[in-house]
């Protein structure tokens, strides 16, 4: 490949024979063949009659992969969005499908830290550790649909603490410890928890952080706490001597040991297992709740049949628990997987860190950012002369778009034969609607295709559908991993309004993509405000509500946007008050409330003073509108100057636009 120049759609991978013969979607096509009398020539035929036929596509899944059930479905599925119901008067739990694997063969779990050198956790340690918390929760009063919070890393506690929890019905969410207080109040708090895991602290990037006053704050917050329990992982000798300040605590150790019978508490096919968050552009973050049927069909079907998921595969993907990628991690046990978890910084103490894991843990799927792959190729990294990469079947990407020269850095200094799974999705519906599949090439900068069930097209503003053009990325028939609801939405008018405003009865989920003639797909970027900083979202309004606390602010927009060689670009503009200077002090002050109060992910990338915010008629920042201009739109296809309140101020931003020219 030295030499070649490399565009989007350059082949530059083909599956062998091998690996399509013994691909899991081979099996499936064969069983589909024997069991209903269905045959597909290729994967795009498959697809047709997925989407066409969505209840019998979803109930083959269902008998594919022997989903066990106390209660059978009456109906695979009733209505269309967004209230679409699937497999009606069905019982079951999600953590039952994952313990049907736990063999001897194999450890459960594989997990290094900055400060845990690689260790494993073997199946029958996570099967009695899950028991144990689990039968010390309900010690506790903890209920079928309770909710359980966890403020924890990602570490081996942290999936016991989510199987225990979704094994007896109640209701887990997760923030990484890395999230400012602020932002976990903003989630935490919208859904009342029972119980608290937080850890006393921990590492990142060789600096260690104390979470004791904010673990404190989280308690004096949330009324409906009964009891928090602290995991010591910053200082393993942490007892109670050691937590002045803290009440209604308990330690880890405290429930372990009990039962050794773990219980499988049926429940109703879409009873909820956890709630994540998707921030909006304005008000609290988007509680998302989805099911436990929902994500497990969903799950299966995208571990097992999209990326190639087999039992004893060692599947990482670098997270933090307050990703949707950690849900993943967590799900490839589905398919007897060993999810590989890692907590710390990925380039410390330097690049080469995940690449040593990936030699050391032998990584069959390795799965980052599209920003990590980028910062790799911008650092000039050659795994692949300095490590044993022989076992990684898959590199994976997410997050943001990987443009072609990521794909190029990939297939000269990773692997030359090798499947790069690009996937795009979101935490909406935990898993990806542009997905992968073994048996098709890879093109640089595209996306292999629609996942099986997801009828994804692009839409222009008036509904009609685009191919080899850019268009509002549109899922026009139901999956059963969508939200149930949104918390606290009791109108279900939010869940509406956020993904059902332009096109009635049909998710738009925010991004811009164009399908190829060929079934793959190019994501070129957002298309809302939503800010998208390595995958984890955040509302442009929670990044306001810290910078125009200060006194020295008087308005601020902020927006994030992808360059044209594939860099993700977040600027901050900032009106200043009278007798205000923008000096390098007050940079800093900016950037350490948005690291403190909310994350270190979504500190700007450069801050800049305006005169004035563009601003609707009604008030409304032009945020998307600042955003294509920023990303290369021209200004009458970007904004309308005729609904702004001040249309002098937008020219400022097609001027700034040229500094991102190629």
């Amino acid at each position: 490949m030295d030499g070649k120049t490399i565009t989007e759609g350059t082949l530059l991978w083909e599956p062998s024979e091998k690996l399509k013969n013994e691909a899991n979607i081979t099996s499936y096509i064969s069983w589909l063949k024997e069991e209903r009398g269905l045959s597909f020539e290729d994967y795009n035929a498959l697809w047709n009659w997925s989407v066409i036929n969505i209840g019998d596509f979803w109930g083959s899944l269902w008998d594919f992969y022997e989903i066990k059930a106390s209660k059978p479905y009456s109906k695979v599925i009733q209505g269309k969005m967004p209230t679409a119901k699937w497999f009606l008067d069905s019982e079951l739990n999600y953590v039952e499908h994952v313990f049907r694997h736990s063999t001897v063969d194999y450890p459960a779990l594989l997990f290094q830290s900055e400060i845990q050198p690689l260790m494993e956790v073997s199946w029958s340690e996570l099967h009695d550790n899950v028991s144990s918390v689990a039968a010390s929760l309900r010690d506790l009063g903890v209920k079928k649909g309770d909710r359980v919070a966890a403020f924890l890393p990602n570490i081996p506690q942290t999936v016991v603490a989510f199987l225990a929890t979704a094994s007896i019905g109640a209701i887990w969410s997760s923030c990484s410890p890395d999230f400012g207080t602020r932002s976990v109040i903003d989630r935490f708090k919208q859904i009342e928890p029972k119980i608290l895991f937080a850890v006393d602290g921990y590492q990142y990037g060789g600096k260690a952080f104390g979470l004791q006053p904010a673990v404190a704050r989280l308690q004096e917050v949330l009324p409906s706490l009964e009891k928090t329990v602290m995991v010591p992982y910053l200082d393993k000798d942490t007892g109670n001597n050691g937590l002045e300040g803290l009440k209604k605590i308990l330690l880890w150790d405290d429930l372990l040991g009990k039962s050794k019978d773990l219980i499988y508490e049926q429940v109703p096919f879409d009873h909820p297992i956890w709630v994540v968050y998707s921030s909006g552009t304005t008000g609290l973050p988007k509680g998302l709740v989805h099911g436990h049927g929902g994500v497990l069909i969903e799950f299966l079907k995208f571990q097992g049949i999209q990326m190639d998921v087999h039992p004893g595969d060692r599947f990482f993907w670098f997270s933090t628990t307050g990703w949707v990628m950690w849900n993943i991690v967590q799900s490839s046990m589905l398919m007897g997987a060993t999810p590989v978890l890692f907590d710390g910084s990925p380039g410390y103490p330097h690049m080469d860190v995940l690449w040593d894991l990936a030699e050391k843990a032998r990584f069959t799927i390795f799965g980052t950012s599209a920003a990590y792959i980028t910062a790799c190729m911008n650092e000039k990294l050659q795994p692949a002369k300095r490590h044993d990469l022989s076992s990684i079947k898959a590199i994976g990407s997410t997050g943001s778009p990987l443009p072609p020269e990521g794909f190029r850095w990939v297939y000269e200094n990773v692997k030359e034969d090798v499947w790069l799974a690009s996937v795009s999705g979101g935490t909406d519906i935990v898993s990806g609607f542009l997905a992968a599949c073994p048996l098709l090439p890879v093109h640089a900068g595209e996306l292999q295709c629609s996942g099986l069930g997801i009828k994804a097209a692009a839409f222009d503003e008036d509904g009609n559908e685009l191919i080899d053009q850019v268009g509002e990325l549109v899922i026009t028939e139901p999956m059963p991993s969508m939200p149930l609801f949104l918390w606290n939405d009791q109108d279900n008018s939010r869940y509406v309004e956020s993904y059902f405003d332009l096109y009635p009865g049909i998710w738009r989920h925010g991004d811009w993509i164009k399908f190829t003639s060929r079934g793959s797909a190019v994501i070129t970027g957002r298309s809302d405000s939503t800010l998208n900083r390595q995958g984890v979202r955040m509302g442009s309004s929670e990044i306001y509500s810290v910078v125009e606390d200060l006194p020295e602010i008087n308005d601020s927009l902020i927006v994030g946007f992808e360059t044209r060689d594939g860099e993700y670009h977040m600027p901050l503009f900032v009106v200043l008050n009278k007798d205000a200077t923008l000096d390098d002090a007050l940079k800093d002050k900016i950037n350490k409330n948005i690291r403190s109060a909310l994350s270190p992910r979504h500190v700007p990338d450069t801050i800049l003073a305006i005169s004035e915010v563009p601003h609707t008629l009604n008030g409304k920042k032009l945020e998307v509108p600042v955003k294509k201009i920023l990303a290369g739109f021209p200004i009458e296809k970007a904004v309308n100057r005729d609904s702004m309140a001040n249309p002098e101020t937008i020219s400022y931003f097609a001027d700034l636009a040229r500094e991102f020219a190629p």
